[in-house]
């Protein structure tokens, strides 16, 4: 009788770990879409037209959106540890291809982005300076 109560005591304790975890996992996504909606907003009213504040914005969307995968993630990890039906294994195997091929690519583009922002503040840095161009510079360490 022990052992029935003990697993009917998980599997309540898994329901709700299970509806947390979704549930934050919307959470997510609102306040990534509340945060995105707010940077657009910032960056039209400052006059930016260029594409490259919209690729931060997008990357700080799909950061949220990574957030609330990994949510979605330990949910449907949970729900097939206590009830592994072939749906619960489908459903976890998807969102795991999804949530890596986001992260991904989402890292190459952060990686990217904050190549482009270190280049473009060493190019200011030297402008301001007066310093030589770092194409100058190159050549004249070798």
């Amino acid at each position: 009788m022990e052992a029935g109560l003990f697993a009917e005591w998980i599997d309540g304790l898994a329901g709700g770990l299970r509806l947390l975890l979704e549930g934050l996992s919307v959470v997510c996504v609102a306040i990534g879409l509340v945060v995105t909606v707010s940077q657009a907003l910032r960056l039209r009213q400052r006059g930016y037209r260029q594409p490259r504040p919209f690729n931060a914005i997008r990357l700080t969307f799909g950061s949220w959106l990574s957030m609330a995968l990994e949510f979605q993630l330990a949910a449907d990890i949970v729900a097939t540890t206590t009830s592994p039906s072939n749906q619960n294994l489908i459903q976890l195997g998807v969102v795991a291809v999804i949530r890596t091929f986001l992260n991904v690519f989402l890292a190459r583009e952060v990686e990217t982005e904050q190549k482009l922002e270190d280049g473009q503040k060493r190019r200011q840095a030297h402008s301001a300076a007066g310093d030589i161009p770092s194409d100058s510079l190159r050549e004249h360490s070798d």
